[in-house]
C-alpha cells in the first residue's frame, strides 16, 4: 500500500501535468476515456486503490468496478467507478471530461446522487480532475435540483495539495478501511434525511393502499385473505420485473408499455407475468397455484399511478444498484401491516402481534453479516463446493429474508473465490462453474440456493417476499443475453422454484396441536407445522447445520397456542415466557450435531430470572462461542439486544468470548467493533453455573473482585432496612390519558375532586434528590366506588373505552372506571417515602414528603421505624451503587432500561454498629439533607450540587471499606472503560 507522502508526490505530478497542458485538455475533442486514463485512474491509484485489479482479486472482491455505460431514455446510466472494500460499495465516482462544467451542470449531479442514494451510499463524487465535487447522497434527490444542492465540498485541482490531508484521510483506501471515511460521513450527515429504504417503504404503503381500494371496488366478492394475497403478489411481480429492467435482464420500459392498452392494461400486464413464468420458472409467477390473479379487475388509472412512479423522471429509484437487503428492510416494515375490510371499506392497519411487540425490528446489515460470518463462515471454512452442498442453513422466522440473503451472499462469494482459485475454465460448457468474466454461472447460483438455504415464516406474504429477495439475489449479474443463452442452449429456465425451501407455517407449534384444537378459525391462524415432515431430507442427515436470525420478540399467542407452548417447552418455562425464548429453544432442537445457532435477542436473555432455564439448557447442551452485548441497535426502538452464538458441542466448562459495545451509542462505533471482533480486546468467563443462576457476567475480572469485596463487607441487604410493605410499584392505569389528568381537564369535565390524588409519572418528575411537582392528578378509583357518587369521572373514563385493553374490563369482570392496580392507600400516605424511576439505566431516587400517589413508572418504599431515609437516599444515588447495580444486573449501556425493585431490595448494605459507621451514616444523611434543600431552589448552583454529591461518594466508599485502587476500578467501570 502506498504511503501518504508517496501519494502526495504522485498527485503533485498530475497537477503539474494538467497545468502545463490545460488548454489542450479543455478542448471538447479531449474525451472522457482519455481523462480517466490520464488523470482520474492515476489519481485514485495514488490514493492506494487497485484500479486495474493488479492483485487479481476475484470479481466478488475487486476494489474498483468500472461500470459499462448504457443509454436509456437519452440518459447515461450508472457512474463510471464503484469503489469497494471486501466486496461492499463505499462510494461512486462519476467521470467527466475537463470541457464539462462540473460546478454548474445539474444533470450529472442528479444522476450520481440518484445512484448513490438508491445504493444507500452516503457520499459520491463527480470529477473531471480539474474539479472534484463531493455530494451528500443521504437525502432523496430531485431532478429539478441545481448542481450545488447537497454538495459538501468543491475542490479545484490547484487546491489538491493544500487539501491533501483531507483527501487522503477521507478517500484513500487506507482511510476507508480504517474508518476515516465513515467519520467524515457521520460528521457531514444532515438531519431530516430520507433514506432509500424509508422512502421505498412509503411507496410500498401507497401502492398497497391504491391497489387494495381499487381491487376491492372492482372485485367486491374477494375475501380479506384473497385481497391481501393478490395485492402483495401484484406488487411483488411488478417490482421484480422493474428491477430486472434496470439490471438489463428485461427490456427497459416493458411494464410501462402495458399502459398503452387502454381499458385493458391489467390484461396486458398479466400476459407479461405469464411470459415471466416461462422465462424464470419462479413461484412468483406460478398461476397454477395462484388462481385469483387471472380474473381480477384493476383499473388503468390505478396501474398508471403505480407504474408511472417507477420510471424516470418521477421515480428517484435506480433499481440496478438498490441492494436486495435495502428492499428487504422496507418490505420488513411493509409486512407489519395488513389490509382489513371493515364496514365495506378498506383499512390498512398494524398486525396485532406487531402492535404488541412495539413495531417491526429490522436487523441492521452489519449484525446480519456478523452472525452469518460466525456461523455459516465457520461451517464452510476450507470446504470444497461438493462438501458444502450438504450444509443446510435455516431462519425459522425469516420475515423478509434478510438473514437468508446474508447467508446466500456469503456462500456465493465463497464459491466464486474457491472456483477462481481451483478451477480450470472450460468455456461454453454447462459444467463450467464460472462465466468468462469470472462470475458464477446461473446454474451454480441456483444449486447453492436450493441445496443450502431454508426458511419458515407464519406469514404467507413474508414467505413470498423472502422468495422474491432470494430470487433477485440469484439474478444479480445476469443479463438478457445470459438468460437467453441458458434457455436456448441448456433448455433451462433462469430461476428455481423455492417452494420446498421456503415454507409457510408456525415454527413453534407442531401438528400434534390438532389433538387439542379443532376450531378451523384458530387452526388457520396458528398454522401448525411439522419440521420432520416438511424437511424430511434435512432431518435424515441430522438436522440443520446453522439456525440463524432475529426471532420475534413479544409475539402474541392465542390462549390454546400459549398453553401448548408452555406444555411443550415446560423445561424452559420459569414464569413469564417471551416468544424469543420459545424460538431459541426450538432452534436448539433443530440444529444438527456440531451445528451452529446464531441469534440476536433481547439482552434480558443474558441475565433475567425468567430466562434462567433457557440459559441452563444452552450451557448444559451446547458450547457458547461468542456473546456481544449490543445495547440499542434497532431503529426508532428502545430494545437493548445481544448477539449469542453457540454450537452443539458439549463442554464441561465454558470459556465464553464476549464484547460489550452497549456503551457505544452510535451505529458506526458498534459496527467498527464487531467488524473487527478479533482485533478488539475480548473478555472471558469460564464459570457459568447454577451457583450464579447461569448468569453471563460481563464484568472485568478486576471489577468482579471489587464486587465480591463489597458483598463481603456488606452482609445485609436493603430489604433489611425497608418496612413491612416492601418495595411497591405505583398505581397501574390501564390507559394513562383516562386516569392521569391535569387541572384543565379537571375543570373542563368537572371531575369529582374527592378521587383526585397528586401523582408522579416517572423519570420526568423524579431527579436525584429532587421531585418536580407536576400539574397532574391520578383518578384513584377502585371497584368498590359507588358510580353514582362520581358520575363525571365515570363518563370521562368511558370516553377512552376504545383505548383500554384490559381483558378483565372487556369481559366485564372489572369495572372500566376503576384502576387496574390501585394499591392500598396507606403506602402513599406515609410521612416520607423514597421514590425511584423504573425506566432508567441507573438508580435515581428522591425523598417524597408530599404523599404523592405515583403511577407504575415509579417504585417506592419506606424505611423501617428508627431508620434514616436520607442516609438510604445517599447510598442509592452514589457512584458505588451505580457500579453494584450494573454489576448485578448487566443493565449498563441501555438508553431506556428498567430498574427492577427485585434487584434493588437485594443491594448490599452495611450493618451500622460501630462508631465509625454511625459517624459516616450521619455525615451522609446531613449532606443529603443539604442537597435536598439546594434542589428546592429555583436556580440550582451546579458546582455546589456536584461538590456535595462528590462528598457523599467519598463517604460511601469509606463506609464500604474500599481503597483507592478499588475506587479507581469502580469509576473506570461506570464510565464505560472496563
Amino acid at each position: 500500500m502506498k504511503s501518504k507522502e508517496q501519494a502526495k508526490l504522485e498527485i503533485k505530478r498530475l497537477v503539474q501535468r494538467f497545468e502545463d497542458h490545460k488548454l489542450d485538455y479543455k478542448q471538447s475533442s479531449y474525451n472522457e476515456t482519455q481523462t480517466r486514463r490520464d488523470f482520474i485512474d492515476p489519481f485514485f491509484k495514488a490514493l492506494g486503490w487497485d484500479i486495474d485489479n493488479t492483485d487479481s482479486a476475484s470479481e466478488a472482491y475487486r476494489e474498483v468496478i468500472h461500470e459499462d455505460k448504457v443509454r436509456i431514455e437519452n440518459k447515461l446510466k450508472s457512474p463510471d467507478y464503484s469503489f469497494r472494500i471486501n466486496g461492499k460499495r463505499c462510494f461512486f465516482v462519476e467521470a467527466k471530461k475537463p470541457s464539462v462544467n462540473v460546478k454548474d451542470d445539474a444533470d450529472p449531479a442528479y444522476q450520481v446522487k440518484r445512484y448513490a442514494w438508491s445504493a444507500k451510499l452516503k457520499l459520491s463524487i463527480i470529477t473531471d480532475f480539474e474539479e472534484f465535487a463531493i455530494y451528500d447522497c443521504s437525502n432523496k434527490p430531485k431532478s429539478t435540483d441545481k448542481a450545488s444542492v447537497a454538495r459538501i465540498d468543491y475542490i479545484k485541482y490547484t487546491e489538491y495539495l493544500e487539501k491533501f490531508d483531507f483527501i487522503w484521510d477521507t478517500f484513500s483506501k487506507e482511510a476507508v478501511q480504517n474508518g476515516g471515511y465513515d467519520k467524515f460521513v457521520n460528521k457531514e450527515k444532515k438531519k431530516g434525511t430520507t433514506s432509500v429504504d424509508d422512502d421505498f417503504l412509503e411507496s410500498l404503503d401507497l401502492w398497497r393502499t391504491v391497489l387494495a381500494k381499487d381491487i376491492f371496488k372492482n372485485n367486491s366478492k374477494l375475501s380479506e385473505d384473497h385481497l391481501n394475497h393478490v395485492v402483495q403478489h401484484t406488487i411483488d411481480r411488478i417490482i421484480f420485473l422493474r428491477i430486472a429492467e434496470d439490471r438489463n435482464i428485461e427490456v427497459y420500459g416493458g411494464i410501462k408499455t402495458c399502459l398503452k392498452d387502454k381499458g385493458s392494461a391489467y390484461k396486458a400486464l398479466y400476459k407479461l407475468f405469464l411470459s415471466a413464468h416461462d422465462k424464470y420458472n419462479s413461484g412468483l409467477f406460478d398461476f397454477e397455484k395462484d388462481k385469483i390473479s387471472k380474473n381480477i379487475i384493476i383499473s388503468d388509472k390505478c396501474l398508471t399511478e403505480i407504474i408511472d412512479n417507477l420510471y424516470f423522471p418521477k421515480s428517484p429509484y435506480e433499481f440496478s444498484v438498490i441492494p436486495v437487503e435495502i428492499l428487504g428492510s422496507a418490505y420488513e416494515q411493509f409486512l407489519g401491516k395488513t389490509i382489513q375490510i371493515k364496514d365495506g371499506k378498506i383499512k390498512i392497519d398494524q398486525k396485532p402481534e406487531v402492535r404488541k411487540a412495539g413495531g417491526v425490528y429490522y436487523t441492521p446489515q452489519y449484525i446480519v453479516d456478523y452472525i452469518v460470518q460466525n456461523t455459516v463462515g465457520k461451517l464452510i471454512a476450507n470446504k470444497t463446493p461438493i462438501e458444502i452442498e450438504k450444509i443446510k442453513i435455516l431462519d425459522p422466522a425469516s420475515g423478509s429474508g434478510s438473514f437468508l440473503i446474508g447467508a446466500y451472499e456469503y456462500l456465493l462469494k465463497y464459491h466464486q473465490d474457491w472456483y477462481s482459485k481451483n478451477t480450470t475454465k472450460s468455456k461454453g460448457k454447462k459444467t463450467d462453474p464460472l462465466n468468462p468474466d469470472g462470475s458464477l454461472t446461473t446454474e451454480v447460483k441456483k444449486n447453492i440456493l436450493l441445496n443450502n438455504i431454508f426458511g419458515v415464516d407464519i406469514d404467507a406474504n413474508a414467505v413470498e417476499v423472502t422468495k422474491l429477495s432470494l430470487l433477485l439475489k440469484c439474478l444479480e449479474g445476469e443479463t438478457q443475453a445470459s438468460i437467453k443463452s441458458q434457455m436456448t442452449f441448456f433448455n433451462d429456465r433462469a430461476l428455481p422454484t423455492l417452494d420446498q425451501n421456503i415454507k409457510c407455517g408456525n415454527s413453534l407449534v407442531s401438528t400434534d396441536f390438532f389433538e387439542m384444537e379443532t376450531d378451523s378459525a384458530v387452526l388457520k391462524k396458528v398454522k401448525p407445522f411439522n419440521w420432520q415432515i416438511e424437511f424430511k431430507d434435512v432431518f435424515k442427515q441430522g438436522g440443520f447445520d446453522a439456525v440463524i436470525g432475529n426471532p420475534p420478540w413479544g409475539a402474541k399467542f392465542l390462549d390454546n397456542e400459549l398453553s401448548y407452548l408452555r406444555s411443550y417447552h415446560n423445561n424452559i418455562v420459569v414464569r413469564m415466557v417471551d416468544s424469543f425464548i420459545y424460538f431459541t429453544a426450538t432452534a436448539s432442537n433443530l440444529v444438527s450435531k456440531n451445528g451452529f445457532v446464531g441469534f440476536i435477542l433481547p439482552d434480558v436473555v443474558l441475565y433475567q430470572a425468567d430466562n434462567l432455564k433457557l440459559r441452563k439448557k444452552i450451557i448444559q447442551d451446547f458450547r457458547i462461542l461468542n456473546i456481544l452485548n449490543m445495547g440499542n441497535v434497532f431503529k426508532k426502538v428502545n430494545r437493548p439486544s445481544a448477539i449469542i452464538i453457540f454450537d452443539r458441542t458439549f463442554v464441561k466448562k465454558h470459556a465464553v468470548k464476549f464484547i460489550d459495545v452497549s456503551f457505544n451509542k452510535k451505529e458506526v462505533e458498534k459496527k467498527q467493533i464487531i467488524n473487527n471482533f478479533k482485533k478488539f480486546k475480548s473478555k472471558f468467563q469460564s464459570e457459568i453455573n447454577e451457583k450464579n443462576n447461569f448468569l453471563f457476567n460481563f464484568n472485568e475480572s478486576k471489577s468482579q473482585i471489587v464486587l465480591e469485596i463489597i458483598l463481603k463487607n456488606a452482609p445485609l441487604t436493603l430489604e433489611n432496612f425497608i418496612d413491612d410493605d416492601g418495595i411497591q410499584r405505583g398505581v397501574s392505569p390501564d390507559f394513562k390519558k383516562a386516569f392521569v389528568v391535569n387541572s384543565k381537564i379537571i375543570k373542563k369535565y368537572n371531575l369529582e375532586r374527592l378521587k383526585l390524588k397528586n401523582t408522579l409519572t416517572g423519570g420526568i418528575h423524579i431527579k436525584k434528590y429532587k421531585i418536580l411537582k407536576p400539574d397532574l392528578k391520578v383518578i384513584y378509583t377502585s371497584r368498590d366506588d359507588v358510580i353514582e357518587k362520581i358520575p363525571n369521572i365515570v363518563q370521562f373514563i368511558k370516553s377512552y373505552k376504545k383505548y383500554i385493553t384490559c381483558k378483565e374490563v372487556k369481559l366485564k369482570k372489572h369495572p372500566i372506571h376503576a384502576l387496574h392496580r390501585p394499591r392500598k392507600e396507606a403506602i402513599f400516605l406515609k410521612p416520607e417515602k423514597i421514590v425511584g424511576v423504573i425506566t432508567e439505566d441507573r438508580i435515581v431516587v428522591a425523598l417524597d414528603t408530599y404523599q404523592f400517589y405515583p403511577t407504575d413508572g415509579v417504585y417506592m418504599f419506606s424505611v423501617k421505624d428508627g431508620g434514616n431515609s436520607q442516609f438510604i437516599l445517599g447510598i442509592l444515588n452514589s457512584k458505588l451503587f451505580l457500579f453494584v447495580y450494573r454489576s448485578m444486573t448487566m443493565e449498563k449501556g441501555r438508553l431506556m432500561a428498567q430498574v427492577k425493585p427485585t434487584v434493588i431490595k437485594k443491594m448490599p448494605m452495611i450493618e451500622i454498629i460501630s462508631n465509625l459507621h454511625i459517624n459516616l451514616r450521619d455525615k451522609i444523611a446531613n449532606y443529603v439533607g443539604t442537597l435536598i434543600e439546594l434542589n428546592k431552589k429555583v436556580i440550582l448552583d451546579q458546582q455546589q450540587n456536584l461538590y456535595y454529591e462528590n462528598q457523599i461518594d467519598k463517604l460511601v466508599y469509606e463506609l464500604y471499606g474500599l481503597n483507592n485502587s478499588e475506587i479507581k476500578i469502580i469509576e473506570e467501570a461506570i464510565n464505560g472503560n472496563s
